[in-house]
């Protein structure tokens, strides 16, 4: 007989996402595999195996799960239950006839004092912790699984993962065993993988899933970004439908009992007063820290967004996903090595927020200005000033030039560098400031060329809420914040803006990374359209290739852009 892999991947539509290759194709050589409880601990953390992506059972915590398949004797299993109670019993297969006679059962009297059954379309996970015990057949993948979840097993009857009789441990040696004569496949190279490599991508999508689980609904994404938001938030239960008007997608998710997906800066007032009357919860989407190939204001998709069912990162009036993951987390020693090595290849590859405008190498230091000897180099980034992001966390400090005055103010020997933001210097947005006045205060305004190029260049950085200083900070150098960004208060920068108590932790600048970069964003490989850790879109910033699927756009925008500016 035929098994499925224990471990597989969500039916995305849209693209071959398997995880493993066919039967006979040889595993990947020289891969020494951790001791067997480490590497069911990873499975068990990462919550992933058999079809994680199903509904959650309800109710299953205490009792003793029964997990009938076809063909087996009902008397017989009751005979292993024996009498315990309460039981949740499960139809392996779907079988009408199983579940007729399952009902039949329950409904005599079979496990008095609490006994239910479901079929088989449910998240393992969710009926395993804090289960009682298990009662399945030694094929049952559920078998490997409850190994990883510490929950005693009966077996009903030998087979892949165990027979009647075995202990715990000769179970978890069957379960390392198949995971270690399976072939690995990386689903966005198609080419040969490792099982930790996979335990973390298929905790990339089950992260995603069960974000996306409660969603009915979005309202206000923009017609370019649909495709991509689409993927991020989709799920096997339902399509994603966008819906144009607040009320209607408000009132839509209320008859599911789900949420609306907004994007903050794309939603009316009346949406968000008529979702807390309805008690319609929203999640709020917005743009990620390692985005795209270009800009947004050139109608660039995302390659990444934050979803937030908490508030939002960059509002500090109240908490965000972002700030409870950094104040919560136990960042464990193999997250922040992951982190350590995601931070070194960004910083190596020279890539901000948008791949397109950063460079690194001779060519994009030639083309900056050169710095005066012997003087402390600080660069001060430009804002949008009607973000939602200034406007939120700026503590009412939105210009860009009060800014650059109070950047002089703390550092009045410094040479001081003004950036503008390319949004604004390419028309589309406010905040433009003469030259002239900037030059008041600062020695120069720095124009063209990659943010990363000239993070390598300064010595630190002033900022209002800009994702410079995180990248700053990346990058070895200091920080100093007249905002309240995201990144600040967590002891690694000097924060001139309040800071809320919920924030009272110190971080390392890898725990800073594992939270911002690996825990809360989501990412799409520009080349499957799968979802992807951040690894994967770094890879392709790096290689070059992150492409845009609206490159006809961008033109027509910078021309737009120029028009704007001859206006104004």
């Amino acid at each position: 007989m035929t098994h499925p892999p224990l471990l597989r991947a969500p039916p995305f539509p849209w693209a071959d996402a398997g995880v493993t290759r066919a039967s006979g194709t040889p595993a990947v050589a020289g891969i020494a595999l951790p001791p067997p409880r480490s590497v069911l601990a990873l499975l068990h953390e990462a919550r992933v195996g058999g079809d994680f992506w199903q509904r959650p059972v309800e109710g299953a915590a205490g009792r003793v799960i029964v997990r009938v398949a076809t063909g087996s004797t009902i008397a017989d299993l009751e005979r292993l239950v024996d009498g315990a109670s309460p039981t949740l019993w499960i139809a392996v297969a779907a079988d009408r006839a199983l579940e007729q006679a399952l009902a039949a059962t329950i409904a005599e009297g079979a496990g008095q004092g609490g006994a239910d059954w479901s079929d088989a379309a449910v998240d393992p996970w969710s009926a395993l912790d804090g289960a009682r015990r298990l009662v399945a057949h030694g094929d049952d993948e559920w078998v490997a699984l409850a190994a990883c979840a510490q929950v005693p097993v009966t077996i009903a009857a030998p087979g892949r993962f165990g027979s009647p009789g075995d202990d715990a441990e000769t179970i978890a040696l069957r379960v390392l065993a198949e995971l270690g004569r399976t072939a690995w496949r990386d689903p966005f190279t198609d080419g040969p993988s490792t099982l930790l490599a996979t335990i973390d991508v298929l905790a990339t999508w089950r992260a995603a899933l069960d974000g996306n689980r409660a969603i009915a609904v979005a309202c206000g994404m923009a017609w370019w970004k649909r495709d991509e938001i689409r993927r991020f938030l989709w799920h096997p239960a339902r399509r994603l439908r966008f819906l144009r008007h607040g009320g209607r997608a408000v009132m839509a998710a209320q008859r599911r009992h789900g949420a609306v997906a907004i994007w903050p800066s794309r939603v009316s007032p009346a949406l968000l007063q008529q979702a807390q009357q309805r008690d319609v919860p929203l999640v709020r989407v917005e743009d990620g820290f390692v985005r795209s190939v270009g800009l947004g204001v050139d109608l660039v998709p995302p390659s990444s967004v934050v979803v937030d069912a908490q508030g939002i990162h960059f509002d500090p009036s109240g908490p965000s996903d972002l700030e409870t993951i950094l104040a919560q987390t136990r960042f464990g020693a193999r997250l922040l090595e992951r982190a350590g090595a995601l931070r070194r290849a960004i910083v190596a590859a020279g890539i901000s927020k948008y791949a397109a405008d950063t460079g690194s190498g001779a060519d994009a230091a030639s083309t900056l200005p050169q710095r005066a000897g012997g003087r402390r180099l600080v660069l001060v980034p430009g804002q949008v000033e009607d973000d939602m992001s200034v406007r939120a966390g700026g503590g009412g400090l939105a210009s860009n030039l009060e800014l650059v005055r109070r950047a002089r103010m703390h550092e009045p020997d410094a040479e001081i560098w003004f950036r503008p933001h390319p949004d604004v210097d390419a028309g589309h947005r406010k905040g433009a400031v003469p030259d002239a006045a900037i030059l008041e205060h600062a020695d120069q305004v720095v124009r063209g060329g990659g943010m990363a190029p000239l993070l390598d260049r300064v010595d630190g950085v002033h900022v209002l809420t800009s994702l410079t200083g995180f990248e700053a900070l990346l990058r070895g150098r200091d920080v100093t914040c007249h905002g309240t960004p995201f990144y600040a208060g967590w002891g690694l920068t000097r924060d001139l803006g309040a800071v809320p108590d919920r924030r009272g932790r110190t971080l390392a600048l890898d725990a800073l990374v594992a939270g911002v970069l690996i825990l809360y964003p989501r990412y799409l490989d520009p080349v499957t359209g799968l979802p992807c850790p951040p690894e994967v879109l770094v890879g392709r910033m790096a290689d070059a290739q992150a492409v845009n699927r609206l490159q006809w756009v961008a033109p027509l925008r910078r021309w737009q852009g120029r028009l704007m500016t001859w206006l104004r």
